[in-house]
């Protein structure tokens, strides 16, 4: 398949424009009370999303009336809260104004697209070709090493940081949405 990165450039931003959009209604509100969560605490928020798609896609039954694309939404919005709080002093406060809290989500959110983009080229956009039960599997591996990581206290001999699986999961959530609705930008 050719490499279209503008392509994937325009369905990215698209997927993100409604993951940002539930993100500013919840911290409208809620405020920003998910900075009382730990980092240990949003891995495993994103663990029990990442199961119940899971769940959904082998019985192919859902008793809440909610697909599999909201919880790959909650993925995005909170791997972006996860990576904001390892970033954040200890000292930040709780309650952050609307706007500072929407600038280190686009600041967030752009770093982890450069990184999609920079792998997307290396890997010659082999996601395509990827079915979304695999892409769930992947980011619940990715949470198994983020809990070991945790677990070593954050410490890795080899491997890479909490915040770069982090990154890898949203992208691969962002893979599954483009591919569940078939974003045509």
């Amino acid at each position: 398949m050719a490499l279209n990165l503008e392509h994937t450039s325009r369905q990215f931003d698209a997927q993100i424009t409604i993951c940002k959009d539930i993100f500013l209604k919840k911290n409208r509100d809620y405020g920003t009370s998910w900075r009382v969560l730990r980092p240990s605490s949003i891995t495993d928020q994103i663990f029990i999303k990442a199961q119940r798609i899971k769940s959904i896609e082998k019985t192919g039954i859902s008793k809440i009336n909610e697909g599999i694309d909201s919880e790959f939404r909650g993925i995005v919005n909170y791997s972006i809260l996860a990576i904001i709080q390892l970033r954040l002093a200890d000292s930040a406060p709780i309650e952050m104004p609307e706007n500072d809290i929407v600038k280190l989500y686009n600041d967030t959110y752009a770093e982890i697209k450069n990184l999609m983009l920079a792998k997307n080229h290396d890997y010659g956009e082999a996601w395509r070709d990827m079915r979304v039960s695999s892409f769930t599997d992947i980011i619940l591996m990715r949470l198994m090493r983020i809990k070991q990581i945790e677990d070593n206290n954050g410490v890795s001999d080899i491997s890479e940081g909490i915040d770069a699986n982090f990154m890898d999961m949203m992208n691969y959530a962002m893979f599954a949405l483009i591919k569940l609705n078939d974003v045509k930008i």
